[in-house]
């Protein structure tokens, strides 16, 4: 299953580490199946986005994504993709960007010809193969016609609730301030704490380890010794007790000064749902905790 990491620090930009694949290469670790792309979205000092990514299969160069990378932001997209739907390539890795916004998204949505119809002129913003990046399309879209981001995000995921078949809508947004989280439904978990100087503990840096098989995704931030943070992810990433499951149809919005708000914005099921047996050996491998 892919893995989804979002940060927001604040108002000030926050220095991070991160390592996308930190597994030891052990045998045993070599015999399981390999992630397929790794990526990394943030902004630089100019407010401009960045993204950082590479396609990884597992005859390919690991080094890549066990690299530390040291980056600075207020807020951060981090992914680690297990592939259902598109070729390995870097244009079908995420994270995504479209109108300076960065995305990436963890599920399955299936019918693409249908919503490349509902697209219409707007497919041409899609590089890539997969359902997510046109998923983004469609959200990018319904922004720009509401002029509101929380409002476009409700607009575009209740069409894909009533339109297409669906595992899982899972997806961090973010732009150079904010940042959005949805979970849609209940197939996969999406975790947030929101995070106070130095922890529950009180005066620690953060340092976060996904428990990701056979790859993780891990960030550590010193500057989190002493301010706060919000964080989302697929999985409660250490002990506290704060992490906390989005419900299903959750938007998650965190602003430019920390504030945490929520709004239901999907308050029915897919009117399609997919379970496991119901996609292909391949798609159903990639969607696996």
């Amino acid at each position: 299953m892919c893995r989804l990491f979002g940060m927001s620090g604040g108002r000030e930009r926050l220095s991070a580490n991160f390592w996308l694949l930190s597994a030891p290469d052990s045998l045993s670790s070599q015999s399981r199946r390999e992630p397929d792309g790794t990526g990394l979205g943030f902004y630089d000092g100019r407010g401009r986005p960045v993204v950082d990514k590479q396609p990884l299969a597992a005859y390919q160069d690991r080094a890549f994504a066990r690299e530390a990378r040291t980056v600075s932001s207020k807020t951060f997209v981090a992914h680690v993709r297990y592939a259902s739907t598109g070729d390995l390539t870097l244009r079908n890795t995420h994270p995504f960007q479209l109108d300076d916004r960065l995305f990436a998204h963890n599920g399955v949505l299936e019918d693409l010809p249908a919503l490349e119809r509902e697209l219409g002129s707007d497919l041409a913003l899609v590089q890539g193969d997969t359902d997510s990046e046109r998923f983004f399309a469609l959200i990018s879209r319904e922004i720009e016609r509401s002029g509101d981001v929380g409002a476009g995000i409700a607009r575009a995921n209740g069409w894909v609730a009533d339109h297409l078949p669906l595992l899982s809508a899972n997806f961090i947004l973010i732009d150079a301030n904010d940042l959005w989280a949805l979970r849609y439904p209940d197939t996969h978990d999406l975790y947030v704490l929101e995070r106070s100087p130095g922890g529950h503990r009180g005066g620690a840096p953060l340092d976060h380890t996904g428990q990701v098989r056979p790859g993780r995704i891990r960030v550590t931030a010193d500057e989190l010794a002493e301010r706060p943070s919000v964080v989302v992810a697929t999985e409660p990433m250490d002990d506290d007790p704060g992490w906390r499951p989005l419900t299903s149809g959750e938007l998650l919005h965190v602003a430019a000064d920390l504030t945490v708000s929520s709004s239901q914005i999907i308050d029915h099921p897919p009117a399609h749902p997919l379970t496991l047996a119901d996609l292909s050996q391949h798609a159903a491998a990639s969607q696996r905790g």
